[in-house]
C-alpha cells in the first residue's frame, strides 16, 4: 500500500539572499595527534528574516571515541536557539555542541550529525573558519600534523556533478537518487541537501531504535533524467485522477528500468526524488521498501522552502512506511502521525519500533 506524504502549505518567510542559498562547507585544518582526526561538513539548509537552520555533520578519522563534542566560533553574530541530537551551549561567539545520550560512541570512521535553528543579521551568515572534535581541529585527514591549509567553502549551486559512476551498493543498504530531468539545471544543493536530511533521518533512528540503517557513498546517487519536466508530470496520467502520483512513478518505473530494480527489492532499501511536479497536485508518500518524493520535497531539503526541522519529519515519516509502518490514526505524538511537522519532538512508539525492527527490512538495521 502506497502511503500520501502529508502536505501543509508553505511557510511564508523572506528568504535572505545568502551565496546562493546553502552553504556546503568542508573545514580543513591540521590535527595535531597522531590518531586523531575529524572531517566536518556545514550545511545551511535554508534561511529566513532573522533566522536559518543548519546541519553539522561529523566524521571521526582518528581512534574510537566514546563521547565527542563539537566546537566552532561564529564570526557575524550569529547563536543558535535551538537545537537538536546534541546538546549546545554558547559564550559570545563560541559555541559548543555534546552529543546527545545515544550518539555519542563514534568509530573510526564513524559519522553523526546534528542540527540547530540560528539567528542572525540578515546581512551576513559565513561558514565558521574552523571546527574541532574532543578539542583536536578537524583536519579531513590524519596525516601531516605540523602542515597548515586554509579552509574550504564550496558555495556554488551550480557544480557540476562528477562523471564518474558510482559503485554498486553492498546489499541491505539505503540507497538514495536524485533524478534531474533534462530540463532542469545541475544544483549541487540538491544531493548535498538530500545527504543532509538522509543522514539526520540516519541519526533519529538510531537515538529511536539502538540501530539505524547504512547510507551509501556517495550518500545520493545523481541522475541525468531521460526526460524533461513535462513528462514526468504528463506521461501515463489520467488527468482527471490523482496527479501527484503521475510524478513519482513515472520517475520509480525509470530507476527501475535503467538500475534493474525491483518493488520491493531484498537487495536494498530506496529513497528517490525528482525536481518535477504539476503545481499544487504533485506530492509524494512511500510503499514497504521505497519512499518516493517529488519536487516539493526535493526543493525543501535543498532549503528553498520550509526551515529544515519540516523536512527531517518528513523523510522519517516516509522511511517508516518504507520501513513497514502505517500512517497513524490520529496526531498522537509519533512521527508516523501528523506530529512529525513538531520534529525533533516526535518519537515512535514502543509498537511502531517493534513494527519496524520485526518488518521485511528489520534486517538492514545495525
Amino acid at each position: 500500500m502506497f502511503h500520501r506524504a502529508r502536505r501543509t502549505p508553505l511557510i511564508a518567510a523572506t528568504l535572505a539572499a545568502l551565496a546562493g542559498g546553502t552553504t556546503a562547507a568542508t573545514v580543513t585544518t591540521t590535527a595535531h595527534a597522531a590518531a586523531s582526526g575529524c572531517r566536518v561538513q556545514y550545511t545551511i539548509g535554508s534561511s529566513w528574516s532573522g533566522g536559518f537552520s543548519a546541519t553539522v555533520a561529523v566524521t571521526n578519522l582518528g581512534d574510537a571515541v566514546t563521547g565527542w563534542t563539537v566546537r566552532w566560533s561564529f564570526t557575524a553574530g550569529q547563536t543558535v536557539t535551538q537545537a537538536w541530537n546534541a546538546t549546545t551551549t554558547q559564550s559570545g561567539a563560541a559555541v559548543t555542541a555534546v552529543n546527545a545520550a545515544w550518539n555519542g560512541p563514534l568509530a573510526t570512521g564513524g559519522s553523526t550529525s546534528f542540527g540547530f535553528n540560528g539567528a542572525w543579521n540578515n546581512t551576513a551568515n559565513p561558514v565558521p573558519a574552523s571546527f574541532t572534535l574532543n578539542g583536536v581541529t578537524c583536519t579531513g585527514a590524519t596525516t601531516s600534523p605540523t602542515a597548515t591549509t586554509s579552509p574550504t567553502a564550496t558555495m556554488s549551486p551550480t557544480a557540476t556533478p562528477s562523471s564518474s559512476t558510482p559503485q554498486t551498493p553492498p546489499a541491505r543498504t539505503v540507497r538514495v537518487f536524485w533524478l534531474k530531468p533534462t530540463d532542469v539545471a545541475y544544483d549541487q544543493r540538491y544531493p548535498d541537501g538530500i545527504a543532509g536530511v538522509m543522514r539526520e533521518a540516519q541519526s533519529f533512528f538510531r537515538q529511536q531504535l539502538g540501530k539505524t540503517f547504512t547510507l551509501n557513498s556517495p550518500v545520493v546517487e545523481a541522475v541525468d533524467g531521460l526526460h524533461d519536466t513535462s513528462w514526468y508530470i504528463n506521461n501515463n496520467c489520467d488527468p482527471n485522477g490523482d496527479r501527484y502520483a503521475c510524478v513519482i512513478f513515472n520517475m520509480q518505473g525509470e530507476l527501475q528500468q535503467r538500475y534493474g530494480l525491483s518493488n520491493p527489492d531484498s537487495r536494498w532499501l530506496f529513497v528517490a526524488e525528482v525536481s518535477a511536479e504539476e503545481a499544487g497536485k504533485s506530492g509524494g508518500g512511500g510503499q514497504p521498501g521505497w519512499v518516493l518524493l517529488s519536487g516539493h520535497d526535493a526543493d525543501g531539503a535543498a532549503g528553498k522552502t520550509e526551515p529544515m526541522p519540516r523536512w527531517y519529519g518528513g523523510m522519517v515519516h516516509e522511511l517508516g512506511h518504507a520501513f513497514g509502518l502505517p500512517d497513524a490514526t490520529s496526531t498522537d505524538g509519533t512521527c508516523m502521525s501528523a506530529s512529525f511537522y513538531g520534529y525533533p519532538n516526535c518519537t515512535f512508539s514502543q509498537a511502531q519500533k517493534n513494527g519496524i525492527l520485526n518488518g521485511p527490512y528489520g534486517s538492514f538495521l545495525s
